[in-house]
């Protein structure tokens, strides 16, 4: 097992992972995520491999990628806010297969290293509504609310 960047040849792989992600989400919010598509084309992934500030782990094992974290390296100042420097988790994911063997946490691990060694103040991420499941394994690791997004159907 080993937790590394993501590279070029593991685009069929993240694919794949973004596809589960896609039906998660769609299952979950079919008004606004499609059944079918690509959150990123080939070339927009390799570009973010590529970038220094939009880091992408991935969870190997036996020379299969098990599961992806997505990150963002944010910087934030403004009249009110504090400087601080975040990671944002854009999206983490394991394979629906390979669930129950702790490789999320162990990737959520890893990114919390990461973060502490880029000096960041704390981590970031959004959780949809309809996926329980997720926010009940980020608390599990010891993340609280941050805030709160709503909205209004209309």
């Amino acid at each position: 097992m080993k937790i590394r960047r993501a590279v070029k040849d593991d685009l069929e792989a993240v694919n794949s992972l973004l596809r589960q992600v896609l039906k998660v989400h769609h299952d979950g919010r079919p008004d606004l995520f499609r059944a079918e598509g690509k959150k990123y084309t080939d070339a927009e992934l390799l570009e973010i491999f590529s970038n220094p500030d939009t880091p992408v782990f991935v969870y190997e094992e036996d020379g299969k990628v098990l599961g992806y974290a997505f990150c963002a390296l944010q910087h934030q100042e403004s009249g009110s806010l504090m400087p601080v420097s975040t990671l944002y988790i854009d999206d983490i994911c394991v394979d629906e297969n390979a669930r129950g063997k702790h490789i999320g946490s162990k990737l959520f691990e890893y990114v919390k290293a990461f973060a502490r060694e880029k000096g960041c103040h704390n981590i970031t991420l959004h959780v949809w509504e309809c996926n329980p499941g997720a926010a009940s394994f980020y608390q599990a690791l010891g993340m609280e609310p941050q805030y709160t997004s709503m909205e209004l159907l209309l």
